[in-house]
Order: structure tokens, then sequence, then C-alpha cells
């Protein structure tokens, strides 16, 4: 036997694994074997104050978040029914929340055949400031209209949009290379055309997890991808009517078919997912 040979062969094979180890643990981002490696590590300045690092398996932790059951049609002429825990649109695998888009009648109901699934934070976790970041990979089918965002919990100045919404991100499936932060107010919103936002183009979306960031202050709204800086809104400090921003907001995580953003959808592209790594809130250090 040739010990040099077969000493090469080893040290060969052995490389050889560690390399699948490296591309299977990259093609799979939520595994627990990086989940342990991204375990939640407050920024310098900051504490955090509430994760979820969707690990295990089943449905999301009904401690932190609740299924909010909708019919199709409830907003924007959106198709799909936002289903209960029951049902698997939203379920925990791999180390992630995956909230799945299909065609599956979830009611019976030949009108209303597609279902998706809508989480929220809602007197679970609601917060005054902070820096949020959530780790997701976005759907690539047509007519998709996923969404990570915040909402005020008690509108203390009226109904939407006066109370104001906060869009850490929105993508659709038309068009892929772009992701949207923006701000809604009573006197700049989407429905009066004056919507404050901005446009991030990354190419693979739909392939990769990133990071999709918000530090909130009392001074202003910093949107941020990967860590950098995207949009931002500063206070105006004229009126509540241009800063509603002063109250406890909650988090969102759903994935909308069709209506007014999302567009046609083609039916050959679903199922298709939103997979969150994980969902992180720090407070800065008194």
């Amino acid at each position: 036997m040739n010990l040099f040979v077969t000493t090469r062969q080893t040290a060969v094979i052995h490389l050889h694994t560690i390399a699948m180890v490296t591309l299977f643990s990259l093609l799979l981002p939520c595994t627990p074997i990086l989940a342990q490696r991204n375990k939640a590590k407050a920024p310098a300045g900051y504490q955090l104050i509430y994760s979820d690092e969707f690990n295990g398996t089943g449905k999301a932790d009904s401690t932190k978040w609740t299924y909010e059951v909708l019919p199709k049609g409830w907003a924007n002429h959106e198709e799909q029914t936002y289903t209960n825990a029951t049902h698997d649109n939203a379920v925990l695998r791999n180390g992630c929340l995956v909230i799945t888009g299909k065609k599956d009648y979830p009611t019976g109901d030949s009108s209303a055949p597609w279902s998706s699934a809508r989480l929220i934070s809602k007197n679970k976790m609601d917060f005054l400031y902070g820096k949020v970041e959530v780790r997701a990979k976005l759907p690539r089918a047509r007519g998709s209209w996923p969404a990570i965002w915040m909402m005020p919990t008690e509108s203390k100045y009226g109904r939407w949009p006066r109370s104001g919404e906060l869009d850490i991100m929105e993508h659709i499936g038309h068009k892929r290379d772009s992701v949207f932060s923006s701000v809604h107010t009573e006197s700049k919103n989407w429905m009066n055309k004056g919507l404050l936002s901005g446009t991030r183009i990354l190419q693979n979306t739909t392939t990769d997890f990133h990071v999709y960031g918000l530090e909130w202050t009392a001074d202003s709204v910093r949107f941020t991808y990967d860590g950098q800086p995207s949009f931002t809104f500063v206070n105006p400090k004229t009126n509540p009517k241009d800063w509603p921003f002063d109250q406890k907001f909650y988090i969102i995580l759903n994935v909308a078919i069709g209506g007014g953003l999302g567009g046609a959808i083609t039916d050959s592209d679903w199922p298709d997912s939103m997979e969150v790594d994980y969902v992180r809130v720090y407070q800065k250090e008194r």
C-alpha cells in the first residue's frame, strides 16, 4: 500500500466533503447550522427586545404572531383569501417561516380560488421607535405581492392613512429586480399620488436572502437593504398629518396575490412562497 497516495486521497475526500457541506449550506440558508451562525446579536448601542428565528416545525409561534383571516378582495382588489392556522399557507420549515400562496379553493368557493397567509404581531409585539431587521427570500411568481410592513396598534389619529403606515419592503413578481420602501401619511399616500417611496435594484431577490431593515426614531424613518441606506423620511415637525409615527406600531408579514400592485396572475408560476429566516427588533440602550 502506498501510504502517501492513501493520505492524499483522504485529504482530497475531506476537502470535497467540506466543499459539499458549504454548498449545501448556501443552498439552504435557513438550516439549523446557519441559524446558529446567524444568532441574533444586537448592534452597538442597541438591545434586542424581540425576535423570532422560526426554528422548529409546525405553525408560527402563537405568542408572537396571529394569523389574520381576511376574505378575497378585502383591500386593493387582491385575489387571495388569508387563511387561519389550520391551513398550511404559513408553516415553519428548515428554520424559516414559509408563507405560500396557491390556488386551492380554501373556502370551497369557485370564485375565490387563491389562498395565502398574513401574520401580524399586533398586541404581541408592539413598539415605539427601534431598529427592525427581517431576513427574507421573495417569491418570483407573476402576480405575487409580498410585503414586510408595519401599522399602528391604536391608530390614534384615525383610520388609514391618517395614522400612518410603514412599508419596510414590497416586491412584485412582474418586477423581480426591484424592492420598494414607503411611508404613508394623511398628506402623503398612494391614494392622493403623494406617496413617499424609495426603490432599490437587487438582481437576486428571489434566489438569495436579503436583510430588509428599518431604523425609526422621533426624528426620522430610515429604510435599509443589507445594512445599506435606501430611503429616509425626516420628521417635518410641522403637523401630525405629516408625522403620525409617534405611537406604537406592529409588524405584518404577508404574500398578496394580484390586486392593484400585484397585477395579472400567471397560474403556472404558483404555488410560490416568501421565506423569512428571522425577524428581530432592537431598541437603543438607555
